[in-house]
């Protein structure tokens, strides 16, 4: 359908120029020069058989001669096969001229036998065969750029599929640790903890798999993930989420916001300090979402450091390919608190 439509265009811009190149000469041959002898019947043969003859030569090197010279790059094969129909055009043309008009006064006569005649006819004809190959290659040139933005786009996308795929195996490694925990403790809240898991594993194959989901489907995720960890922890640890704004409406990329929040209870909360603590909150204001989380800071060795910088790496990828120059992303790193913030423009 692509294809149809751009061709559609390449010939309605042919048809145009043909359309205004006959009014111009039309025009030329009968009132711009204020001639007194001129019918408009001849001037009308004319101008059509003048246009004929150009166009007929122009587009057999448009779709013959330029199609051959592209294939085999060889400018000298070219010139020599197509100076022959070019030099048979331009003698045709000059002969019609002095067909339609050779019964006029003698002045015209003898200006139609002239060399002045020969050399404008063949300049005119020479410069628009040209302008009309000068067509090919620009047309040429425009879809390889339209086929080039879209590899490019096919890239993105396929790349852009293939971090959010990334990001279920991530999820899994910690929910899986958690539910690890719970069962080697015999917690009574390790059944609450699947049927928590099953309704976001359903997210993540059903709901979420499309280029964009409800703000307000992303938040019921991150409440139930939220709800796993106050589990684990036995509510022992502050734990805020806060939503500013009506979501309903909203659509977001999946998994942007649970990166952050996942990073914040990794390296933010333990069950062996009594000073843990995390934040969350999105404020909706119109086009734009702004979402933060902070936490508490724990010492961690370097290795770990190293394996939490994948989730990030990847999220900061992520918004370069979905919301180019319309995210905002601020780190405050401090000795006893680490905090980001994320500020979408929405379209």
């Amino acid at each position: 359908m692509q294809n149809f439509n751009q061709r559609s265009r390449i010939m309605l811009l042919h048809l145009s120029f043909w359309a205004v190149y006959f009014s111009f000469f039309f025009y030329q041959i009968t009132y711009a020069r204020h001639n007194q002898d001129v019918v408009l019947s001849r001037a009308f043969l004319d101008a059509s058989l003048h246009v004929l003859i150009i166009a007929g030569i122009a587009y057999l090197n448009y779709y013959y001669f330029l199609s051959r010279f592209l294939k085999h790059k060889k400018a000298v094969r070219y010139l020599l096969e197509f100076l022959p129909p070019l030099v048979l055009a331009i003698f045709l043309h000059v002969y019609v001229k002095r067909l339609i008009y050779g019964g006029l006064e003698s002045g015209r006569a003898n200006f139609l036998y002239g060399e002045r005649f020969l050399i404008q006819n063949t300049l005119s004809i020479v410069f628009i065969v040209v302008f009309i190959g000068m067509l090919r290659f620009a047309e040429d040139w425009f879809q390889l750029e339209a086929r080039k933005k879209e590899i490019e786009n096919e890239k993105l996308t396929a790349e852009l599929r293939f971090l959010k795929a990334q990001i279920n195996p991530h999820f899994l490694f910690n929910t899986l640790n958690n539910l690890y925990y719970l069962a080697f403790t015999q917690s009574p809240k390790t059944t609450e903890v699947i049927d928590k898991l099953s309704q976001m594993m359903r997210y993540m194959i059903y709901d979420s798999n499309h280029p964009k989901v409800p703000l307000n489907k992303e938040i019921e995720y991150m409440e139930n993930y939220i709800s796993l960890e106050k589990l684990r922890l036995d509510d022992k640890v502050p734990i805020t989420f806060l939503v500013n704004g009506n979501p309903r409406g909203v659509m977001i990329e999946p998994f942007l916001f649970i990166t952050f929040l996942e990073n914040a209870f990794k390296h933010g909360v333990s069950t062996n300090a009594d000073t843990c603590w995390v934040k969350a909150e999105i404020t909706l204001a119109g086009k734009q979402c702004v979402y933060s989380v902070s936490n508490s800071r724990l010492p961690q060795k370097a290795t770990e450091d190293e394996k939490s910088g994948i989730g990030l790496h990847n999220l900061r990828r992520r918004l370069q390919l979905g919301y180019p120059d319309r995210h905002e992303l601020s780190v405050r790193d401090e000795a006893d608190a680490y905090s980001v913030q994320l500020t979408l423009r929405l379209t």
